[in-house]
């Protein structure tokens, strides 16, 4: 080789490890940015929070039943709001996490090729509806219909079950396409396995490959929930704004994200205590979530499966 051909390859190897190290620091730089992000916001909730709870006992905060924010007498119990929380969180996971579950299972171990390329699109077109919409969705039909099912229930213009369902259809494509990418993550040969010791189609899928894919059924569980925990607009919508203890799913209730958004349309004075509970608000929907996320990712660290 010439020294002009060795000049050109030696320019060649140091252009190509500078190249990888810009990219190395461009990667770097990205992953940064998202910490960096998460710290911001954890610090302008706490130091907001701080400020709400040397003004609010955090006992009579997190053990309080009245919430009334903007009265004369202003009482700041936020229990009203996590039990709409859980209420809608709850009901949406009852109607979405075993459809979710089902439609997963069809998808996986029922549908023909053709099939699932009809429906898992089809599905999955339901996450890119606005939330906005599913909102007017539950103002519009669901309470209606519900009233037209259920007359003896009480159902008012604006009441948690139809927040419930509304949710449960947003958080519905999430569930079947994780359960669905957990469910077919399982290997061909258990299911041989099972059909050769002569277990049916519908044994093989509850009794073999649902167990082999618990861990992955959920996380997506989990993390679904922790989608419908957040939700706001279809729930400001749907469910209300009357924050109350109740278990009744006819009746209006407030959750926390849904009182965000209202007090912040109504501008609160900054060094006023409401405007200080929109930060302790947040700041307990961001622990309760993070929770969430801890438990879900210990579960799936304790029973997951790896196959070869």
């Amino acid at each position: 080789m010439t020294g002009a051909g060795q000049t050109l390859q030696s320019n060649r190897r140091i252009f190509q490890k500078r190249y990888e190290a810009a990219i190395r620091i461009v990667c770097l730089l990205c992953a940064l940015v998202s910490v960096l992000t998460t710290l911001a916001i954890i610090l302008t909730l706490a130091g907001q929070a701080g400020r709400f709870f040397s003004k609010v006992s955090p006992l009579a905060f997190f053990t309080g039943t009245d919430w009334s924010p903007t009265f004369s007498d202003a009482k700041f119990g936020v229990l009203p709001l996590i039990n709409g929380t859980l209420l809608i969180t709850v009901g949406s996971g009852l109607f979405a996490l075993p459809l979710g579950l089902l439609s997963a299972i069809y998808l996986s171990e029922y549908a023909s090729p053709r099939a699932r390329n009809i429906l898992k699109p089809g599905l999955e077109l339901l996450a890119g509806i606005p939330t906005v919409v599913y909102g007017y969705f539950g103002v519009m039909f669901v309470t209606p219909l519900l009233k037209k099912l259920l007359p003896n229930m009480g159902f008012g213009e604006f009441n948690a079950a139809s927040g419930a369902i509304v949710v449960g259809i947003m958080i519905l494509p999430l569930v079947s396409s994780l359960c669905e990418d957990a469910l077919s993550a399982v290997p061909r040969a258990l299911r041989e396995g099972a059909y050769g010791l002569g277990a049916t189609k519908a044994e093989v899928a509850l009794k073999i490959v649902v167990p082999a894919a618990l861990s992955g059924i959920m996380a997506a569980y989990i993390l679904a929930l922790s989608r419908a925990i957040g939700e706001t607009m279809a729930v400001s919508l749907a469910a209300g704004s009357r924050p109350r203890m109740t278990l009744n799913p006819a009746e209006s209730i407030q959750t926390m994200t849904s009182y965000i958004v209202q007090a912040s349309k109504g501008d609160p004075p900054r060094e006023s205590a409401a405007y200080g509970s929109l930060f302790a608000v947040a700041l307990s929907l961001f622990v309760i979530t993070l929770i969430m996320n801890i438990l879900a990712a210990k579960f799936v660290k304790k029973y997951r499966n790896v196959y070869d």
